[in-house]
């Protein structure tokens, strides 16, 4: 018969199975993690312009909390489900122990494609959508955050309409606000300055002349243009980009400054989302590889075409994932030719992919390490909110200091258990885990003898 294809989730669970192993984790923990401690599913009803309702599924799973309030995302994607949104939230809980900060892991999503509503339509769902989850979120119980196609706007929208129904303001409910909500310097570019520090530490380690180092950036979102713009500015040389439309590959480099300001045009200053894309010209309206520029010179014009399969392929030293899930697997991983893999996208390479990236010598730096600036900077906005604001260099400072002891951690297991990397971030987030569930009592514990 053939092989049926693990879920999203069953491959996250595997990740938990390997790094059990060899922190000895008990069955009794294992158990707990297994299963999300909350989930809810509900109907967010939202009146369309046109005088329409149309009615979309909204979840959200608080996976343990056993270290803190659950922290995660919520995203707006016409595919998201209640099987993604179960991976996410278990990511969170190890990402946040491992960047032993005082979350446990949470997630949440609409299944819905954003640019197709208006303003007011995206408004409208996303006030709905907290009104369903406004018993189910809390500043010390669930603290949701922008994901894929969410961002500091509607966020804002979010903290206002739980405010409301709470009948006070309650800033520290939503982190990734606008600053004038009581939002945090260096939110928005967080996530990708996270795996800058990782990128950084391994320059440090290996002796790089940055001048040298091939990058290729699989999607090229709020994440993927922050640490772009951070391997540019230090001489990287960022080869090939890409995003959902596709891609553009020049092997003498590309001008990131440039692409990032032709990609994010918008139709109005109004526009939540950006239409335009990085395959576009940077001079002219033009999309679509339409340019009536004449010897246009810009990134996109001077470049090579390609799609984001090519791009995982390309003969480059460093891979950037930043898109979405499952995008290097067992079909395509013999076919991976980068010698460094810095996931900045959840779950991009599924478990059977590891296993052909490490016999081919390839090292990858996961998820739940490398994109961890993110949810590290909300929590540093959580605390804002209840003391006082910082400053964007302290924000930074810290972020650093943080994402380093993790990074140091995690090769630290890396070294002594002679594993690689991706099970090593597990067994670290495993072991703080282990420790806060013990707390609270274990058969170990209860059957001891007096």
């Amino acid at each position: 018969m053939p092989h049926e294809e693990a879920s999203i989730y069953e491959d996250a669970l595997s990740r938990l199975d390997r790094a059990a192993e060899v922190v000895g984790l008990s069955s009794e923990i294992a158990d707990q993690l297994r299963e999300p401690l909350e989930a809810l599913s509900v109907s967010v009803r939202v009146r369309m312009d046109d005088g329409s309702q149309q009615v979309f599924p909204g979840y959200r799973i608080r996976h343990d909390d056993s270290r803190g309030p659950t922290k995660g995302g919520l995203r707006y994607h016409p595919e998201v489900e209640m099987e993604e949104v179960k991976a996410l939230a278990f990511w969170m809980t190890c990402k946040c122990a491992l960047m032993d900060i005082p979350f446990g892991g949470a997630k949440g999503g609409v299944c819905v494609d954003p640019q197709s509503l208006s303003r007011m339509e995206l408004e409208r769902l996303s006030r709905a959508f907290v009104q369903r989850m406004a018993s189910f979120i809390g500043p010390n119980r669930d603290i949701p955050a922008p994901d894929v196609y969410t961002n500091p706007t509607i966020m804002g929208w979010m903290m206002d309409e739980y405010s409301q129904v709470q009948n006070e303001l309650c800033p520290s409910v939503i982190t990734g606000k606008p600053l004038a909500l009581n939002g945090s310097p260096g939110r928005n570019e967080a996530t990708g300055r996270g795996a800058y520090y990782c990128i950084k530490e391994l320059e440090s380690r290996k002796g790089w002349n940055p001048h040298q180092v091939r990058v290729a950036i699989q999607g090229f979102g709020n994440a993927g243009q922050s640490v772009a713009s951070l391997l540019f500015d230090d001489g990287y040389r960022i080869v090939a980009i890409s995003d959902a439309t596709g891609g553009i590959f020049n092997h003498e480099g590309i001008s990131i400054p440039e692409v990032i300001s032709a990609k994010n045009r918008k139709d109005s200053a109004e526009d939540l989302y950006s239409s335009c894309s990085v395959c576009d010209c940077g001079h002219c309206d033009d999309t679509g590889g339409r340019c009536t520029c004449e010897d246009c010179d810009c990134p996109a014009c001077g470049s090579e075409r390609i799609d984001n399969p090519t791009l995982l392929e390309l003969d480059v030293d460093i891979l950037i994932p930043a898109a979405i899930e499952k995008q290097i697997t067992a079909e395509n991983a013999n076919r991976i030719n980068a010698d460094y893999v810095v996931e900045i996208a959840n779950g991009p390479t599924t478990s059977d992919a590891d296993e052909i990236l490490a016999e081919k010598g390839v090292t990858v730096i996961p998820d739940i390490l490398a994109n961890a600036g993110g949810v590290t900077v909300s929590y540093f906005e959580w605390l804002q909110n209840r003391t006082a604001r910082w400053t964007e260099e302290k924000v930074n400072s810290e972020l650093k200091r943080i994402m380093v002891a993790a990074f140091e951690e995690t090769e630290r297991f890396v070294r002594e258990e002679s594993i690689d990397w991706r099970t090593a971030a597990y067994s670290v987030a495993l072991t703080r885990l282990k420790e806060a569930i013990s707390c609270r009592g274990t058969k170990n514990f209860f059957n001891q003898v007096a």
